[in-house]
C-alpha cells in the first residue's frame, strides 16, 4: 500500500540526534478540485514532511497521480463513492502502513482511519494517524453510525495510548470540543459537532488515555483559531468558525512540538479548501 514515489534528501544528522519534522493535516473537500484550486503550489511552498489528507472523495490511481513523484502514498477510498477517502503522503519512507479499523468496515465507515509508520532520519519512527470522524446528524441514524465508529476509534487509540512513542492522531475530528472551539457555541448545543455525548469522547481521548490537543496546548485558553468555516453567509470573513481538526500526540510527541500554526487563507477567494491546513514542527 506504500506508493514508490523517491523522498527528497533530508539532512544528515548525527546517529540518534533530533531532526524537525513538518506534519500537516488537512481536510482538502476533494483533491481533484483542491489541485484546481492551489493545492500543488501551496505544498511546493510548505514543503510539508507529512501530509495527512481526508475528505480525499477520489480513486487510489487519482490520488497517487495528484501527489505525484517523491511521495510515499497510503490511501483508503471510501467505498461509497464520492465520500470520505482519507490519505498519508510522506516524503520520509515508510517502514509499515494499516489501513481502517476494522477486517470487514461498513461501508460508511471506509476511508476514515490510516496508519503509517514513518522512518525518522535520526533512527525510529513517528506512527501517523489520518482520520476523518463522520460529520453526523442529531438525532438520526447517521448519529447512530458516529458514535459506532468513535467506539471504535477510541478502542484503537487506547492501544497507540498503550504503546507509547511518538504518536500524532490527525485530522478532521468534526467535533469542537469546548465552547472556545466554535464562534457561535450557544446556538449550536444542539448540532452534530458540537453535542455532550460527542464532546465527552474527546473528554475520554484527553483525560483518561492520555493524549495531548497540540492545538490548545499551544494557543492557552483563547476563541479559536478556528479550522473550518461554512461557506454560508459571511462566516469565513468574519471568522465564525470552528476548531474541529486536531493533532492529538502522545505525551512524548508533544514534549518533541516546536510549533503548530493554523494555514488560514488571506481571502475567502484564495481558498482550496473550506478547511485549513494545521501544521506542526516536531523535533524528534
Amino acid at each position: 500500500m506504500v506508493g514508490a514515489g523517491r523522498p527528497r534528501p533530508r539532512p544528515s544528522v548525527p546517529a540518534g540526534g533530533p531532526v524537525s519534522i513538518k506534519v500537516t493535516t488537512v481536510n482538502v473537500n476533494g483533491i481533484r478540485a483542491a489541485y484546481r484550486k492551489g493545492m500543488d503550489a501551496w505544498l511546493a511552498t510548505e514543503e510539508p514532511d507529512v501530509v495527512l489528507v481526508q475528505e480525499v472523495r477520489a480513486p487510489d490511481d487519482i490520488v497517487r497521480s495528484l501527489i505525484g513523484d517523491g511521495w510515499h502514498v497510503v490511501h483508503q477510498a471510501c467505498t461509497v463513492k464520492g465520500r470520505a477517502g482519507v490519505a498519508i503522503a510522506s516524503r520520509l519512507p515508510l517502514s509499515a502502513a494499516r489501513i481502517g479499523l476494522a477486517e470487514v468496515e461498513p461501508d460508511v465507515d471506509t476511508g476514515r482511519w490510516v496508519e503509517a509508520d514513518v522512518e525518522l532520519p535520526s533512527g525510529g519512527t513517528l506512527t501517523v494517524v489520518s482520520t476523518y470522524i463522520h460529520s453526523g446528524t442529531a438525532g438520526t441514524p447517521k448519529m447512530d453510525e458516529k458514535y459506532a465508529h468513535l467506539e471504535k476509534v477510541t478502542a484503537r487509540m487506547r492501544e497507540l495510548a498503550s504503546a507509547g512513542g511518538f504518536t500524532v492522531v490527525a485530522g478532521d475530528i468534526n467535533i469542537a470540543h469546548r465552547n472556545n472551539d466554535i464562534k457561535n457555541w450557544k446556538g449550536n448545543l444542539k448540532s452534530a459537532g458540537f453535542l455532550p455525548e460527542e464532546r465527552a469522547y474527546l473528554d475520554v481521548w484527553f483525560d483518561e488515555l492520555g493524549f495531548v490537543d497540540l492545538g490548545r496546548r499551544f494557543a492557552g485558553d483563547v476563541p479559536g483559531p478556528y479550522t473550518w468555516w461554512s461557506n454560508r453567509g459571511q462566516a469565513f470573513d468574519n471568522d465564525a468558525g470552528w476548531r474541529i481538526d486536531y493533532h492529538l500526540t502522545t505525551p512524548a510527541l508533544a514534549d518533541a512540538a516546536r510549533s503548530i500554526e493554523v494555514g488560514r487563507a488571506a481571502s475567502y477567494d484564495t481558498r482550496w479548501s473550506d478547511h485549513a491546513p494545521l501544521t506542526a514542527v516536531y523535533d524528534i
